[in-house]
């Protein structure tokens, strides 16, 4: 269908009914502008889960759902190797499509999605990554008022318990895209990109793997230079020790109210879960539709302050600015103040306003091909500076779109 033909709420088909999707739900369920009308997954306990929430057609796989549907995009929230192929796909039949970070695995790849839409003229955005929240949304927009100055620094650090989820063997393989950098670095990257004006020069960086029963890299610390004299400092850990919500009143990741006292929780879970099955089915059964799937509130997640990816401190000429969940706190030279953010009521609805601003009102994507592989080079010299001790130019970085 073209983007004449195409009228709110736009029909969406989602492809890959895992993790990342089930991140989504709530935003799907909540935004009257988006129809979720299909879904496809290998997996019948998630399309049985699908027809439930969301009475739409189900199918296991793209082609099918294509064949079998009527949609005016598609959400592609399936493993990143398969991206490329099911662009293709989708280029075919004319569909524009919402992707989940990250894009590929190599510079080349991204590039070649990217072309293939390009040619095909259909839209391509890519996310959900942190850099659509509205904290740095509404950060970028004080930058670029002017008042605060250009920034000259950015500070930027998250502690989390990512490497004490269940995982799949390929999430624990850096080769398959495992690790914090390719999955947590594309988020603190983008976020740090979009303040700092998109163009990276160079990086240089260390990566910690200090838990050989978690044989990637579950740690990163990178220091980023920017064409316009930048520097960004940009730090990750996802051990499970301090959690870093602390510096944001303990609001977590996705917004919601967390326990100060429960860091541990993560590594007790993942011990209850592995004693009677492999961790790899531990993780099945609590994806979406799995025996130990808890379906999202939609009340509490309407509920929550904006999400966000860590604690970050943008220094600027005449101000430091550090964006909360429920604000943006401005350290200026005589006096500090508070823009106060009300909270959402429909958690990543920013994704949603990308998309409409794209297929309907014929806006170039922030999030697009090109961002994404720029974000993308910058996550693989993390992982090249840290194997050679060398710092590593970029070469296929872009800015921001007028």
């Amino acid at each position: 269908m073209s983007d004449s033909e195409t009228f709110l709420p736009i029909r969406l088909g989602a492809v890959g009914l895992g993790r990342a999707f089930t991140v989504m739900v709530p935003t799907f369920a909540l935004d009257e502008r988006t129809q979720l009308v299909a879904g496809a997954d290998p997996n019948p306990a998630a399309r049985r889960q699908f027809e439930q929430d969301f009475a739409g057609a189900t199918f296991e796989g793209l082609e099918d759902l294509l064949e079998g549907s009527e949609v005016d995009a598609v959400y592609l929230a399936t493993p990143v190797h398969g991206h490329l192929d099911q662009v293709r796909v989708l280029a075919k039949a004319g569909i524009p499509v919402l992707m989940e970070k990250p894009m590929a695995l190599t510079v080349a790849e991204c590039q070649e999605i990217s072309r293939i839409a390009d040619e095909a003229g259909i839209h391509l955005i890519v996310g959900h990554s942190h850099s659509f929240d509205t904290p740095y949304l509404k950060t970028r927009e004080l930058i670029e008022e002017g008042s605060v100055g250009k920034p000259r620094m950015m500070t930027a650090l998250n502690y989390t318990d990512f490497m004490y989820r269940p995982r799949r063997p390929d999430e624990l393989d850096t080769a398959q895209g495992g690790g914090v950098v390719f999955s947590q670095g594309a988020h603190q990257i983008d976020i740090l990109r979009l303040l700092g004006g998109g163009w990276v020069t160079s990086v240089r960086a260390v990566t910690g793997g200090w838990d050989a029963q978690r044989p990637t890299e579950g740690a990163y610390s990178a220091f980023l230079t920017f064409e316009n004299g930048t520097v960004a400092n940009a730090v990750y850990s996802g051990y499970a020790h301090f959690d870093s919500d602390e510096l944001l009143g303990w609001r977590g990741e996705l917004g919601a109210t967390k326990d100060p006292n429960a860091y541990w929780t993560a590594r007790e879970n993942l011990e209850t879960l592995t004693r009677n099955m492999a961790e790899k089915d531990a993780k099945a059964a609590r994806n979406y539709g799995g025996t130990l799937f808890n379906a999202p509130d939609l009340d509490a997640a309407a509920a929550r302050g904006h999400q966000h990816f860590g604690s970050l401190t943008v220094s600027c000429e005449n101000a430091d600015i550090r964006p909360f969940p429920n604000r943006i706190m401005v350290y200026g030279d005589r006096e500090r103040s508070q823009i106060d953010l009300p909270d959402p009521t429909v958690p990543r609805a920013e994704v949603i306003e990308e998309v409409i601003g794209v297929i309907l009102g014929g806006r170039d994507p922030l999030h697009s091909g090109a961002w994404a592989t720029a974000t993308l080079e910058v996550c693989l010299a993390i992982l090249e500076s840290a194997a050679t001790g060398e710092e590593v130019q970029m070469s296929h970085q872009c800015g921001l779109p007028d």
